[in-house]
């Protein structure tokens, strides 16, 4: 019988971590509900953050991108990102390219940088699945991807340490 894998431990064992929440303010009171989430996580977890705000959630992996670097150039990396967005189905395929394509961005900038990344892009049918996910009372996907994006950069810290 095979054994149970142990969960990889969520406690800070290291100097605290610096995040950055980049969020799309184009749904500015779901937006605001996303932030509160993952405001609260972030917090919890005693984890330094930044914030940028873009247009939309097509700009968000952009605005990684460019923050990353500087952080880079100006030796304060950063650990993870947040990306806080929503995409609300129209009449037209706009939807899709910009739900696909923020997704598939802010992958590849995960895996091509190993940056810890916690996509809290929601992609709704209606305004009603938006404003039920966003609210850190009920879906709290801001949260959660928070959380998601700090997992990572713990797991990232404990797989970096010498043995």
């Amino acid at each position: 019988m095979a054994k149970r894998r142990q969960k990889t431990s969520n406690k800070k064992t290291a100097p605290k971590l610096r995040m950055l929440v980049v969020e799309s303010r184009y749904y500015n009171h779901i937006a605001d509900a996303l932030l509160q989430g993952a405001t609260v996580a972030l917090t919890e977890a005693d984890a330094e953050f930044e914030r940028i705000e873009v247009p939309g959630a097509l700009e968000i992996p952009a605005a990684i991108a460019i923050a990353v670097e500087a952080a880079r150039k100006t030796k304060t990396p950063y650990d993870g990102v947040v990306a806080l967005g929503c995409v609300i189905q129209g009449e037209t395929f706009h939807f899709d390219i910009v739900a696909m394509q923020s997704a598939r961005a802010l992958i590849d900038l995960s895996v091509t940088q190993q940056l810890p990344a916690g996509n809290g892009i929601l992609t709704v049918d209606n305004e009603a699945q938006a404003l039920k996910r966003a609210d850190p009372a009920q879906g709290n996907k801001g949260g959660e991807a928070a959380k998601a994006a700090l997992t990572l950069a713990w797991l990232k810290r404990q797989l970096a340490r010498p043995s």
